[in-house]
C-alpha cells in the first residue's frame, strides 16, 4: 500500500449526520475508485459492521472508523480512530457518555431559536436523525433548509449556529487523552481530523500536537475536503515536523452538502509515511 493508493478514510452515514447508509456509501466509494475505506461517524460505532460487510461485497479493503468529539483549548475537535475494535467494551462506554449530552444541547438550541421566532426546531431535526443521542447541528440545518429558512446549510450555520448566534450552545465534549486512549486502548491508531478548521493560535496548535503526541496520537489528516492547497502543505509540514503518520479522507456527508466527494482527492504526498502502511495488520480485505 504506497501514498497513491486511493483510501478514504473519513466519511459519515445516517448511522450519525450523513444522508447515506453504509451500504449506499460502499457502493459511491467503490464506483469512485476508492481501494481502501473507512466510515467514520461521529461518536459512535453502530455501523461498523455494516460498513465492513458492504465493503467486502463491493470488494474494496477496509479499517474500522470513528470520529470523536473533544474538547482542548475551548475548541471542539476531531479525533478519528482508525484500524481498532469495534465492540472493544471500554471505547463503546466512553462515546455513549459522549453522545450522552447532544439531547439537552439540542433541546437548548431549539429553545435559542424559538427566541429568534423560529419554533418547532427540535422535533424537526429529529426527524432527520430518529436517535436523540446523535443529534446535532447538522441536523438542525437541514431541517431550516428544508422548511424555508434558508436556502442552504452554509447559511443556516451562519445565520443561526455559530457562536454568537440564536441557536449556538457550546458542548463539553471528552478529553484529548480520553478519546486517544479509547482509540489505542482498542487496537486502533487516532489521527488529528482536519487541523486546518481549528482557529487556533499558532501556540494553541502546537500544543494541540504536543499534548496529542503525549497520549499516544499517532497521525494527522494531511489530504481531506475542508483543506485548502495550502493547508495540504503546512500539513504535510507538520507530519514530518512531529513524525507523525498521514492520513487522506474526503470528511463525505452528502452528495448535497459536501465539498468533495469520496475518493475525489489529491493523493498523499509522497515523502510521507501513509497511516494505513503502520495498519496494514488491521486492514479487512475485500472479500
Amino acid at each position: 500500500m504506497n501514498n497513491d493508493l486511493n483510501a478514504d478514510l473519513h466519511c459519515h452515514s445516517v448511522v450519525s449526520d450523513g444522508t447515506l447508509t453504509p451500504e449506499v456509501l460502499a457502493a459511491r466509494a467503490k464506483a469512485n475508485g476508492v481501494a481502501l475505506w473507512a466510515l467514520t461517524d461521529h461518536d459512535e460505532v453502530g455501523g461498523q459492521h455494516r460498513a465492513l460487510a458492504a465493503a467486502r461485497e463491493q470488494g474494496m479493503a477496509y479499517l474500522t472508523g470513528v470520529e470523536i468529539s473533544v474538547t482542548f483549548a475551548n475548541v471542539t475537535v476531531h479525533i478519528v480512530g482508525l484500524g481498532f475494535d469495534p465492540d472493544d467494551t471500554t471505547l463503546v462506554q466512553g462515546l455513549w457518555a459522549t453522545r450522552n449530552g447532544r439531547e439537552a444541547r439540542a433541546r437548548e438550541m431549539a429553545e435559542g431559536l424559538a427566541k429568534a421566532g423560529i419554533t418547532g426546531t427540535y422535533e424537526g431535526a429529529l426527524k432527520y436523525v430518529g436517535n436523540p443521542e446523535l443529534i446535532s447541528r447538522t441536523h438542525f440545518a437541514r431541517h431550516l433548509v428544508d422548511s424555508g429558512v434558508c436556502s442552504d446549510t452554509q447559511e443556516v450555520f451562519r445565520r443561526y449556529l455559530i457562536e454568537g448566534r440564536p441557536g449556538y450552545v457550546p458542548h463539553r465534549w471528552a478529553k484529548l487523552g480520553d478519546a486517544v486512549r479509547w482509540i489505542t486502548g482498542a487496537g486502533g491508531t487516532a489521527v488529528i481530523a482536519h487541523p486546518g478548521r481549528y482557529k487556533f493560535t499558532p501556540n494553541e496548535e502546537y500544543a494541540l500536537f504536543t499534548e496529542f503526541i503525549a497520549h499516544g496520537g499517532r497521525g494527522v489528516e494531511v489530504i481531506t475536503g475542508s483543506h485548502t492547497a495550502a493547508d495540504f502543505v503546512k500539513y504535510a509540514g507538520m507530519a514530518t515536523e512531529f513524525d507523525l503518520l498521514a492520513s487522506r479522507g474526503s470528511d463525505f456527508h452528502s452528495p448535497e452538502e459536501s465539498h468533495v466527494d469520496l475518493g475525489r482527492l489529491p493523493p498523499l504526498p509522497a515523502k510521507l509515511t501513509p497511516v494505513w502502511q503502520a495498519l496494514a495488520h488491521r486492514v479487512a480485505s475485500p472479500a
